[in-house]
């Protein structure tokens, strides 16, 4: 009931109220790797730049979540930090050598009850990241997995992936950006 509307008309006024839900997406950048200057993480940088500024045109909330001396969240989109600020923070990013996997794991894990789906993109595809995968899946986040492999390595462990599914993509450096066009 809405006190004050009931004094001015005589009569009871029920103002009601809905919940606005915003679409966000969790922009997931594996960081992890030992080399300080690599090509790959160049690579997956850049592709992490691309999609912060085709999501964020479209009306919606976007996390990127990676991990550096710590972890990570930055939100943009809506109101808040827009495209500019998540490349400028982009062109900071740099690689982790010193944490493990893990801690990547755990940001993700605990921020994924927030998201309406998932981006990761990662610069190489073995067990750990798989049982990520697996795990974002087991919870139904809707996923695009993005694998960014050096030119001429476009096969990756294809045993733990038996069948390539639609979520699933390599992108090979110096194709990145056709393979991305083919995207849907």
């Amino acid at each position: 009931i809405h006190w004050r509307s009931w004094a001015k008309t005589g009569k009871p006024i029920v103002k009601e109220f809905e919940d606005e839900f915003f679409v966000r997406h969790a922009l997931v950048l594996d960081t992890f790797d030992e080399e300080p200057n690599s090509e790959v993480l160049e690579e997956a940088v850049s592709v992490a730049a691309s999609f912060a500024c085709t999501v964020l045109t479209q009306e919606s909330l976007l996390d990127l979540l990676f991990v550096g001396s710590q972890s990570y969240c930055f939100t943009a989109g809506r109101g808040l930090a827009h495209a500019d600020q998540m490349l400028e923070i982009l062109a900071s990013v740099k690689n982790c050598a010193d944490k493990p996997f893990e801690t990547l794991e755990k940001l993700v894990l605990n921020h994924i009850a927030t998201v309406s789906g998932c981006i990761c993109i990662f610069q190489k595809w073995e067990t750990q990241r798989k049982q990520l995968v697996d795990k974002l899946r087991a919870l139904n986040i809707p996923l695009l997995v993005l694998v960014v492999t050096p030119a001429g390595q476009k096969n990756v462990k294809t045993d733990l992936l038996p069948d390539e599914p639609e979520y699933f993509h390599v992108l090979e450096i110096g194709k990145i950006e056709e393979t991305l066009a083919q995207l849907k």
